[in-house]
């Protein structure tokens, strides 16, 4: 997990980006804590209940890529007394309605104009004829203060090959940079570029007029990351420990880890990726996945894994460690992870952000 972290800070300083990593991975004040004294310049959270979970622990600047609705007005507020905040529009009426309460109790905020890139998620449509319009409107509301574009190019975890992932990743700063042209011809300076997925992360790299990178799932890595050619298993920091209850008949082994640990997420990548993570092996000192085990079934407390006769052999009580699928997920289904170097346990990490939904 260290490694991974100041692999990305380091990436970042010699490319002079700033590095906004997305809480949403760890939800970990203890870890947010760790990437920002390496030199990250703050944190992304999902949700404003995160927000206000790394804003009690004196987290000073935090930004929300999540549409916010201005219902939310009175929580945003009681935010900005704590720290810097900033958050995504992509409709005129909800910044219209932002406008009107920043405005209503004398405050201001800094948004950013979210960019659909091609994921065709959230975000303005940066091929309307209108676009840079968009954006110079909201400029212009009173208590609002426009800090930039933002994207987030989604679309990447469903790439074919190498190739592809690096296409998104340019394709999303030519968007953004012919975005900002546009609005620049209309006098308005934008201070931020701002992208994040950590499939693309590294060709993001690369590519000229980005300000600020919001990866978030390099901080663990998972299954899907390693699929998509963004790590390798050497790199995957989350593990899931897991005990073998059962051994019922030949070729099943049985799991304490359901769908209540591991998630009913799968994995997606350059080649087929079957099951519901990936149990690993150690031989000669290395941890590698063993190809005779299949995670091929989840109930809620119980992982139900089909064993090939070239397998490691397992008895119940026995451990084995497993990489999931999608560890954001996984990060958020428990209280508490544990810091491990080798053997030894370093550290209990509470997970201070999980359940935060609303």
């Amino acid at each position: 997990m260290e490694r991974n972290l100041q692999r990305m800070q380091s990436a970042a300083d010699a490319a002079r980006r700033r590095l906004r990593p997305h809480a949403k991975t760890h939800k970990s004040v203890a870890l947010a804590r760790r990437q920002i004294d390496a030199g990250a310049v703050g944190i992304c959270c999902a949700k404003l209940g995160e927000a206000e979970v790394f804003a009690e622990a004196g987290i000073e600047d935090i930004r929300l890529p999540y549409p916010l609705n201005p219902v939310n007005a009175e929580r945003v507020i009681e935010l900005l007394d704590r720290t810097r905040l900033s958050f995504i529009v992509d409709h005129p009426d909800v910044a219209r309605g932002w406008s009107a309460a920043m405005t209503e109790e004398g405050r201001e905020v800094d948004v950013l104009v979210k960019v659909d890139v091609g994921f065709h998620r959230c975000g303005i449509d940066p091929e309307r004829a209108d676009a840079a319009d968009v954006v110079a409107r909201v400029s212009e509301l009173p208590g609002l203060r426009l800090h930039g574009l933002l994207s987030h190019a989604g679309h990447g975890y469903g790439a074919a090959s190498e190739e592809e992932v690096r296409a998104i990743a340019r394709r999303e700063a030519e968007t953004l940079a012919a975005l900002r042209e546009r609005v620049q011809a209309l006098g308005i300076e934008l201070e931020e570029i701002s992208v994040g997925a950590t499939p693309t992360v590294r060709y993001s790299l690369e590519e000229a007029g980005i300000t600020e990178l919001r990866p978030g799932n390099y901080i663990y890595f998972d299954r899907t990351q390693v699929a998509l050619g963004a790590a390798a298993w050497d790199d995957c920091a989350l593990t899931v420990l897991a005990r073998v209850v059962s051994t019922p008949a030949p070729g099943r082994v049985i799991l304490d880890s359901g769908s209540k640990t591991l998630t009913n997420d799968l994995a997606r990548g350059f080649s087929p990726a079957p099951g519901y993570g990936v149990v690993l092996r150690e031989i000669e000192g290395v941890q590698s996945p063993d190809v005779g085990l299949l995670i091929e079934r989840l109930s809620e407390e119980h992982a139900t894994v089909r064993a090939r006769e070239d397998a490691q052999p397992l008895a119940p009580g026995d451990l084995v460690r497993i990489v999931p699928n999608h560890s954001c997920v996984v990060s958020n289904l428990v209280e508490a992870a544990w810091l491990v170097e080798g053997s030894d346990v370093v550290e209990r990490l509470e997970i201070s952000a999980r359940g935060c939904i609303t």
